[in-house]
């Protein structure tokens, strides 16, 4: 396996008029792995797919993915990518069979036996016109699409929106029987996060035009965590290390922090006790993206009694 990553974003900038989309955005993704890209509605996270796929070009800064240049070998990049889209653009007067033979002649590496393997998988009925597809087999038909002609990397940008929550199960249920059958690099935008989190190797959280924490699953769970703190402690809490949100609720405070270790030995030495609750993905994301450094009542501080 290649050691150079298979997408390379650096010190990207984006505007679309007075508005700074992509400010600065940094991210490395390696090969074979599943790569969770996070952000709320609206923080850029398909203008970077875009970038990506050789549809916009960056204001400055450098794309590279499988090591070409997107902006001037999209056609390339693009054989070697599989892409999936919230609501991907199918001809619906199309059967599922014909729109399979007319996609595969525009990938040289078009597999027609790996294409009738995945269609009886994900179970889709060749002889049903696209349009009467449930949303379900709308996307696992966007995924075959995707996949049948062997790609590199794929590209899934919220594909599972609009879906309820069996369908986006068994969604993930196909990519990862996918996953486990090939090795391939994913990229997957999402802000429905607990769906990535069983499936992600990286998190890459996007806030404000930029990657704000890049890490793997394993450490963000293990550095990230959340401090239970009695009131008297609240300046304590506010000068943490690594502070990303701090809230009073009557008589404790709460803190996380993204260094549990740092933060577990100011306590000690200020001989404050406290509980450590371990966070999920969302969690994490919600301390990152809308954390407080202040608490946002006004009560003082508590006096601390000797």
């Amino acid at each position: 396996m290649s050691s150079a990553p298979v997408i390379q974003v650096e010190n990207v900038l984006k505007n679309f008029g007075k508005k700074r989309v992509l400010d600065g955005e940094t991210l490395s993704v390696n090969a074979g792995e599943t790569f969770a890209y996070l952000g709320r509605n609206g923080a850029g996270k398909t203008t970077t797919i875009k970038m990506l796929l050789g549809l916009l070009k960056p204001d400055s800064g450098s794309v590279r993915v499988l090591g070409l240049d997107p902006g001037r070998e999209a056609l390339e990049v693009r054989k070697r990518v599989g892409y999936v889209a919230e609501d991907q653009a199918m001809f619906g007067w199309m059967r599922v069979e014909q729109i399979i033979s007319f996609v595969a002649p525009f990938y040289p590496t078009w597999d027609a036996k790996w294409a009738s393997d995945l269609s009886e998988r994900f179970e889709l009925p060749s002889k049903t016109k696209v349009k009467y597809l449930s949303k379900g087999q709308g996307v696992r038909l966007a995924l075959l699409l995707a996949l049948a002609h062997r790609p590199e990397l794929v590209i899934l940008d919220d594909p599972t929106l609009g879906l309820d929550p069996i369908m986006r199960k068994e969604f993930l249920r196909d990519l990862v029987t996918y996953l486990n059958s090939e090795q391939v690099t994913v990229f997957f935008s999402s802000h429905l996060l607990y769906e990535v989190e069983p499936v992600a190797d990286t998190v890459a959280i996007l806030d404000k035009g930029r990657i704000v924490r890049q890490d793997s699953t394993e450490n963000l769970r293990e550095h990230v965590k959340r401090f239970i703190l009695p009131a008297t402690a609240e300046n304590t809490a506010r000068k943490l290390p690594g502070l990303l949100d701090v809230a009073r609720a009557g008589r404790q405070v709460t803190a996380v922090v993204e260094n549990a270790a740092t933060a577990i030995e100011v306590l000690r030495r200020d001989q404050i006790a406290f509980d450590e609750i371990d966070l999920n993905l969302d969690e994490i994301f919600e301390a990152y993206v809308i954390g407080r450094k202040e608490p946002a009542n006004a009560e003082p501080p508590l006096e601390r009694v000797a």
